[in-house]
């Protein structure tokens, strides 16, 4: 083959690391917003800022799929609260609260922190807070973001929590019977996320034909094409040197908050920098 093609525009040749190529942040609009988490129990979870990384990304080749920034994102889009205490439970399939078994890895004082209260192969936490967000905003409780487990599912409810004084629980489905699922010592099982209610019934959803909108079709187009363009070269490095230098290329322009043709875009996020939780004044623990 010929000599080696120049790189294509929005490409970068180069090996994926812990750094993020960018860090663009988008300000906050308006005044901070309240969240508390008002402990009900003296034996709490700890709360913390949901964490950008997943060991199971970690330990792909290259750690490939950290170059998704949409998942990435989403990893952090929330707090999560950390078990209090590690165990192993089991479920025989059978409807009754006593088919599941919970081998805590220590004695803890009753109320245990994880029971089967509903049976049905479903794990239960009760969550030891009192949530209360500023008028207008809910709480979606749900599991770890792009945090899967073998056996086990989360599932998720959403909490008015501006104005109600019930705790909730937070509850793992078991997917088949007869296997253990291991949860370890301040491993995540809960992600809280404010939602403002009502903002999802203001979208007025629609579908339309790609063409009517002819600027983001051409670029949509252009996009189709440099990408095509780029696992053709990919491919090429297989077989010849001239395009060694593509073998570990990517497309950057996402994960740059720009169109094809260079343009930024006027909000971007590469990362979430939710603030942790403050602790009480002193005297008042």
């Amino acid at each position: 083959m010929g000599g080696a093609s120049p790189p294509m525009p929005g490409y970068t040749v180069e090996r994926m690391s812990s750094v993020d190529p960018g860090d663009v942040e988008t300000a906050a609009a308006g005044a901070d917003l309240s969240l508390l988490a008002l402990p009900t129990t003296r034996r709490g979870a700890s709360i913390v800022p949901a964490p950008r990384w997943r060991d199971w990304i970690n330990a792909m080749e290259e750690r490939w799929a950290n170059r998704c920034l949409p998942l990435l994102v989403a990893n952090e889009s929330g707090w999560v609260l950390l078990n209090p205490v590690g165990f192993t439970a089991r479920w025989s399939g059978e409807p009754g609260r006593s088919a599941i078994t919970i081998d805590l890895d220590e004695d803890v004082p009753n109320p245990r922190p994880v029971e089967s209260h509903f049976g049905y192969g479903i794990i239960t936490w009760s969550v030891p807070y009192l949530f209360r967000t500023p008028p207008g905003f809910n709480l979606l409780a749900r599991g770890p973001a792009n945090w899967p487990k073998d056996g086990v599912s989360p599932l998720e409810g959403l909490v008015e929590t501006d104005w109600s004084v019930a705790t909730f629980t937070m509850n793992w489905k078991f997917t088949r019977p007869d296997i253990d699922v291991r949860f370890d010592p301040d491993e995540p099982f809960c992600m809280i996320v404010p939602q403002q209610r009502g903002e999802l019934e203001r979208f007025a959803p629609e579908i339309r034909p790609l063409s009517s909108e002819p600027q983001i079709h051409a670029d949509a187009e252009r996009w189709s094409r440099e990408r095509d363009g780029l696992q053709v070269k990919k491919f090429l490095a297989s077989y010849s040197k001239d395009f060694e230098e593509f073998r570990t290329a990517w497309e950057q322009d996402y994960f740059r908050g720009r169109t094809p043709e260079g343009h930024l875009a006027e909000e971007h996020e590469t990362r979430r920098k939710l603030r942790p939780f403050a602790p009480p004044p002193a005297g008042d623990a």
